[in-house]
């Protein structure tokens, strides 16, 4: 594939950093290397000595003092050796993507280490995106997705999904719009990429089925654009087997993929991963070179001890008990939803992530209702609006989640929900 027609020209402009290839440069040497070049700083002089974690299941994760010295010092942007070296063993293993043993002209497997998914999010829509640029998602999304887009001053085409996410029949009328011509001679009005979140959707909990997303990539290879494949509820879908990814369908290397530990290991340790074709990633670390530099390489060193003890057979039990918890969440959600609003409101059961999205009938805006009106009643969800291309259009839905809630404040919550559209109609 020919990247360059996708990379603004901020991107196509970053080179490597001489100070950061120095220091993964040093990393890589021997002991025996006397180096006078580096400005790191001496990590004697700092006060953490050790750490010990307790974990839930499985032994404890020490940090020694060798290894805390480390912890504490500066790293390699793309990521410590070892969890990359984990994270591209998973990602192979788990969606064998045919671009693994691609070269990296032809778009390679790569992974990157990113501060949270968002921030490899951000990264990518500002290695991609001129102003004016077309681009396609399926709202309503992520709001966080929207702001990030939104500065960018590009053209955000909404493409119709359902329960089962984006309609590929929708999609397809709307890239008619472009011709053959068009493809063929890279027209710059062609849309750059596609972006969906295919399982547990925030807001809508809309998870895509494996044929649509068959028809998706067929559409993203005849019109040439992108995906990105942003999945941080990919391990929290509740039905086995897991749907399969886009990343894994990529043959042309256009899959850029988003992973989280955060719903699973830590939402605060701040620990995502980038997997895509080499050419693009490789942009993405040169302006993580010049931003956040890397990682917490603290962060990065606990969660690669824990998944070095746990092995891929470890984390995936994990996983089976956080899937666990949060289906039984989610059932309580639907039971106390039942009980409450079943003439008021209309929902579809989330096959993944963890959030119901409620349409609450007879009322055209849930704006006013949920941010004056439901505080009063000491309940609050999100008004659906939030999550829609232009935040100002009104919306009948609200997003309730069920993560924290315990089944008996969500009983509480609906009840109060009730009272309030009762009210309201």
């Amino acid at each position: 594939m020919n990247y360059s027609r996708f990379i603004t020209t901020v991107s196509a402009a970053r080179k490597a950093s001489p100070i950061r290839l120095l220091t993964e440069l040093m990393q890589k040497s021997p002991p025996s290397l006397i180096s006078l070049a580096g400005g790191a700083p001496n990590p004697n002089v700092f006060p953490f000595k050790r750490a010990t974690v307790a974990i839930g299941h499985g032994t404890a994760v020490e940090i020694g003092e060798d290894l805390m010295k480390r912890a504490l010092q500066y790293s390699a942007s793309a990521g410590i050796p070892e969890l990359l070296s984990w994270l591209k063993d998973f990602q192979r293993n788990l969606h064998n993507p045919p671009t693994a043993n691609y070269s990296p002209e032809q778009g390679q497997m790569e992974v990157c280490v990113t501060t949270g998914s968002q921030e490899g999010l951000c990264k990518v829509f500002e290695m991609l995106i001129n102003p004016g640029d077309n681009i396609l998602l399926d709202a309503p999304t992520y709001s966080g997705t929207l702001a990030a887009l939104r500065p960018l001053g590009c053209n955000i085409i909404n493409v119709p999904s359902d329960q089962h996410g984006i309609i590929p029949k929708a999609l397809k009328e709307i890239l008619s719009t472009w011709s053959s011509e068009d493809v063929k001679n890279h027209s710059h009005h062609l849309p750059k990429f596609l972006y969906t979140i295919p399982n547990g959707c925030n807001p809508t909990g809309n998870s895509l089925t494996t044929e649509r997303k068959k028809e998706i990539y067929q559409l993203a290879r005849k019109y040439d654009f992108l995906i990105i494949e942003d999945d941080p509820y990919y391990f929290l879908q509740f039905e086995k087997p897991w749907a399969p990814t886009f990343l894994s369908m990529d043959v042309d290397g256009r899959v850029i993929r988003t992973d989280s530990f955060s719903k699973i290991l830590s939402s605060g340790l701040r620990i995502g991963f980038l997997t895509g074709p080499k050419p693009l990633i490789d942009r993405v670390i040169l302006h993580i070179q010049v931003s956040t530099m890397h990682t917490s390489t603290f962060t990065q060193i606990m969660i690669s001890q824990l998944l070095q003890q746990w092995g891929e057979k470890g984390f995936l039990e994990h996983i089976d008990r956080v899937v666990e918890f949060y289906r039984t969440q989610r059932d309580a959600m639907l039971i106390a939803a039942d009980k409450w609003l079943k003439d008021l409101a209309e929902w579809y059961p989330p096959a993944a992530g963890m959030f119901l999205w409620i349409k609450i009938k007879g009322v055209s805006d849930t704006q006013q209702l949920i941010m004056e009106k439901a505080l009063q009643k000491e309940v609050l969800l999100v008004p659906g609006g939030a999550f829609n291309i232009d935040s100002s259009e009104p919306s009948s839905y609200v997003r309730a989640s069920f993560s924290l809630s315990s089944p008996g404040q969500m009983d509480l919550a609906f009840k109060r929900l009730a009272d309030l559209i009762k009210e309201a109609l």
